[in-house]
């Protein structure tokens, strides 16, 4: 029995029982087994389809549980595992290659690199050669990205510690995916620090020029004519200050998509940035409005996927399943005394949930006084830390039946997305309490913000 884990949807690495088994053991030697959670025992005779479907439940549980705990889940063991097994299911040799990285305004950074290089690695490399100074490089991240067939990019995920970026890419075997250069946190006051190195400064105007001209950041006929004359004078620090006073600055737009707020069914363009959420939607006559949900009155979200059922309503195997719908809905604090639940249906439902822990990752390290240096990623004896709200939130995997008519296999974890799937047609019920993520910035809204 194989299984398949998932990372965001997209396939990352195949596994066995007994290369699972080998990681529990390696993390209850290093860690002890009172650390550890329970690991489903080996079994002396063939499973039964039954036994098959409760191993799998448990191995889900525990997979969960390893990525959810601080230690275990930032442990360069349990990464590493992640890499090889990656780089193993994708069967691609260590060797030096040369990766495309491009930046916001679609300029190519050609580094060389190992096919086995993490995303730390590569992103090293990129700053190197860009000469961005190391206290500067957790500023940043690499994203990967679609390029559409306008010129576009549509955001996908930003790659992570346990992912090797040559293999992510090569893996998706088309030409329309990349991995661009792009700046990770939300709050434009730690733009002063950036702005202090040269490469920095470049870096952030060149991001800025390019979220303007792609209509992301919301510019009047007088605020466009001044900040064309600041670059005619190539004033980038003026010109980064004019546009950090303008609306969606700093802002990751989305795909049109689907909401159910303020109606079904409503079209609405999406953006994440400065805490918020914000959907755009043209109502009849043209008129454009936006709504803004803070993620401070975001009790809390969870990433469903459906999947609609052949016809007849029931699923057997070897039948083709519908392509897979994801959506994000959270919980909203409308006014002092109600809550209500607004849905968002997207492909990148999961990309938008990221941005929202992202956005309560910095507004907590900004609650307890830190600085957004230390919620940074920093390598302290082996182990990638995370920050406090990173290790408390849950995130359940997907797993899913083995198709009987296909080689023995099991889709296990998508590590990073709280999913549950289920079949259309049949009752619907409210996500439980593993499938939803708490937010912790919640707790601190006053009567003063409603």
């Amino acid at each position: 029995m194989a299984y398949n884990i998932h990372v965001n949807g997209v396939l990352h690495c195949r596994v066995r029982y007994s290369q699972l088994l080998g990681l529990h053991e390696q993390l209850r030697k290093e860690y002890g087994a009172n650390v550890l959670p329970a690991f489903p025992p080996k079994k002396l005779f063939s499973l039964t389809p039954a036994e098959v479907e409760q191993r799998r439940e448990q191995l889900e549980k525990y997979m969960q549980a390893v990525r959810q705990d601080p230690l275990l889940g930032s442990s360069e063991t349990f990464n590493s595992f992640l890499r090889r097994a990656q780089q193993e299911t994708q069967q691609v040799p260590t060797e030096e290659v040369s990766l495309e990285v491009l930046l916001s305004n679609g300029q190519k950074v050609l580094v060389n690199v190992l096919t086995s290089d993490q995303t730390e690695d590569v992103l090293e490399a990129v700053a190197a050669k860009l000469d961005l100074p190391d206290d500067l490089i957790g500023y940043f991240s690499l994203f990967l990205v679609r390029e559409k067939e306008d010129g576009a990019f549509s955001f996908v995920r930003k790659l992570q510690e346990f992912e090797l970026p040559y293999v992510s890419v090569a893996s998706l075997r088309s030409q329309e995916y990349k991995i661009m250069l792009r700046k990770s946190y939300w709050d434009s006051a730690y733009d002063d620090d950036v702005m202090e190195n040269r490469v920095g400064l470049n870096l952030l105007y060149a991001q800025t020029v390019s979220d303007i001209e792609r209509g992301w950041i919301l510019v009047t006929k007088e605020q466009h004519r001044q900040l064309k004359s600041l670059q005619e004078k190539v004033s980038k620090k003026e010109f980064l200050r004019l546009a950090q006073t303008l609306r969606h600055y700093g802002y990751l737009r989305f795909d049109a998509c689907v909401a159910d707020f303020p109606e079904k069914d409503c079209p609405v363009v999406v953006s994440a940035g400065n805490s918020e959420l914000s959907l755009q939607l043209r109502l009849p006559g043209q008129q454009l409005r936006e709504g803004s949900f803070r993620v401070t009155r975001m009790r809390c979200w969870r990433v469903t996927s459906s999947v609609p059922l052949p016809s007849g309503g029931t699923s057997s195997p070897g039948r083709g399943r519908g392509e897979v719908r994801l959506e994000l809905a959270f919980e909203y604090l409308m006014s002092k005394d109600r809550l209500q639940w607004v849905t968002i249906t997207s492909p990148q439902a999961i990309m938008m949930s990221i941005c929202l822990q992202s956005m309560v990752d910095e507004l907590m390290v900004k609650k307890s006084g830190g600085s957004i240096r230390k919620m940074l990623r920093r390598r302290v004896g082996g182990t990638l830390r995370r920050s406090d709200s990173q290790q408390a939130v849950k995130s359940p995997p997907l797993l899913e039946s083995p198709d009987t008519s296909r080689e023995s296999m099991v889709k296990l974890s998508s590590k990073l997305s709280a999913v549950s799937l289920r079949g259309i047609g049949t009752p619907s019920t409210d996500a439980s309490a593993s499938d939803v993520h708490g937010n912790f910035a919640f707790e601190g809204i006053g009567d003063e913000d409603l």
